[in-house]
């Protein structure tokens, strides 16, 4: 651990501007009681009550009120911290909310009160397990979480529901660890220990729920990251105009005239829950304009980045030689979507269907609004949603990179249970990095470097 993560620490826990109310949190860390009691009587002029809100003034270094509110004291380790904690809630100016936390640093400068750095108060409660490092992040994600899936799905997360998931596991993977491990301890026995446990029916259970919880994970991920969707094709077969059919709203100029469009316009919108971010983009054709060539050479790094495109043809003419020319410049392994718009104009039904060369093709149009579901219905069979299996945590990728690693061990400890005794010991190591690689999920095992990472995305005073 580093070696200032026990020293006592300040910040303004509520977000800057102004605002009804604002929170100068302090956690005491190493100078304990001592000092919060010496906050106490700097900062507000008395002792307080533990788990009282008492109102009163915040003082400054004569005794003036620097403002007025509500002062709380948490002892230690009944704290978010798990440290002594002090929270002052006074006025949401940021003018006084500076004041107030400069009195406490001046004030706690004896003590060696500093000003804390982002995350560093949630940092505090997993060190001092008042949350595992999945409910760390949760609480970052409930702050960040941009749809109100995705922000049940974090509360889910911060209450325990995927620590839960992943302490069984260990519990499953330790206890078949246990067996195998007194198999390699006693190899004169006769009686089969790992035959009659049944450990490759206990493998095999816990690879079945380890599926089950990378799925969930899937979809909690989905919840929090979303779906970069890029519009691409040519000028003037609507792109712009199928942005704001998605939206439901007019984002974007919509015109005859090609090459209205010259930078891209994005906007993120809710499917079922799942933010997908729409980016549309210039029309992609040769140009002698500066400013639009500049505009399809941007539009060409959307598309690097995108996670599904959405390839815009005007269905009167079909897939033409240069959209195939453009087709062909996609990237490798990114879904794409042929979307053939102005079905209102050509005269067709809005359809989805494969077309004559595998790929999925959708038929709508933009203008009327016909066959807009239909889209929105292939997005969420890309994205890999599953309609009533809402997800009842959040993930991030790290997590399920963790889980995957975790499934390929197991897989692997499979392959050797199968095989001769002599290979147990490379059964017993699998299962041993497996668990190693559930156990970095919560933060039983996991290097200060990651925790850095981590904890430097949270905003400061959380």
């Amino acid at each position: 651990m580093l070696s200032n993560d026990t020293d006592p620490i300040v910040a303004i826990a509520t977000a800057p501007g102004r605002g009804g109310i604002g929170v100068v949190r302090l956690s005491f860390g190493r100078a304990g009681e001592a000092a919060a009691h010496k906050a106490m009587h700097a900062l507000c002029g008395q002792a307080l009550l533990p788990r009282h809100a008492s109102y009163v003034p915040f003082i400054d270094e004569n005794g003036e009120a620097l403002d007025r509110g509500i002062a709380l004291y948490f002892p230690a380790p009944h704290s978010y911290t798990g440290e002594h904690v002090l929270e002052l809630q006074g006025h949401g100016g940021p003018i006084v909310l500076q004041l107030v936390l400069q009195r406490a640093i001046e004030a706690g400068r004896d003590f060696g009160l500093r000003l804390a750095e982002p995350g560093e108060f949630t940092r505090r409660a997993f060190l001092n397990d008042k949350l595992d490092l999945a409910q760390a992040e949760a609480v970052a994600d409930l702050i960040e979480a941009s749809t109100e899936a995705a922000a049940r799905s974090a509360g889910r997360s911060l209450e325990g529901a995927f620590s839960r998931e992943i302490h069984a596991l260990v519990e499953d993977v330790i206890t078949l660890r246990m067996l195998v491990e007194a198999t390699l301890d006693f190899p004169e026995e006769e009686i089969d220990f790992l035959e009659a446990a049944d450990a490759r029916g206990k493998l095999a259970r816990i690879r079945e729920r380890l599926g089950a919880v990378l799925a969930d994970a899937r979809q909690g991920a989905l919840l929090r990251e979303g779906l970069s969707v890029v519009l691409a094709g040519q000028p003037n077969v609507g792109k712009s105009s199928l942005l704001n059919a998605l939206a439901g709203a007019e984002l974007a100029i919509v015109t005859p005239i090609a090459g209205t469009t010259r930078d891209k316009v994005a906007q993120t919108i809710q499917v079922e829950g799942i933010p997908l971010h729409i980016v549309d983009t210039a029309g992609l054709r040769e140009t002698q304009d500066e400013v639009e060539r500049i505009g399809i050479e941007r539009t060409w790094g959307e598309i690097e980045r995108a996670d599904v495109v959405l390839h815009l043809l005007d269905a009167r003419e079909g897939v033409t030689p240069e959209d195939r020319t453009i087709a062909a410049r996609f990237p490798a392994g990114v879904p794409v979507v042929r979307v053939k718009n102005k079905t209102d104009l050509a005269g067709t039904p809005s359809t989805a269907r494969d077309g004559e060369d595998g790929a999925r093709e959708v038929n709508l149009s933009a203008k009327t609004g016909e066959g807009i579901s239909l889209l929105r219905d292939e997005l969420l069979k890309i994205a890999g949603w599953q309609a009533g299996a809402e997800s009842v945590y959040l993930a991030r990728e790290r997590h399920l990179i963790a889980l995957r690693e975790a499934r390929d061990h197991l897989a692997l400890a499979a392959e050797h249970a199968d095989q001769h005794s002599q290979v147990l010991d490379l059964f017993a190591e699998e299962l041993r990095l497996a668990q190693d690689d559930l156990n970095a999920i919560t933060g039983e095992f996991t290097s200060d470097d990651l925790l850095g990472v981590i904890f430097s995305r949270f905003c400061i005073g959380k």
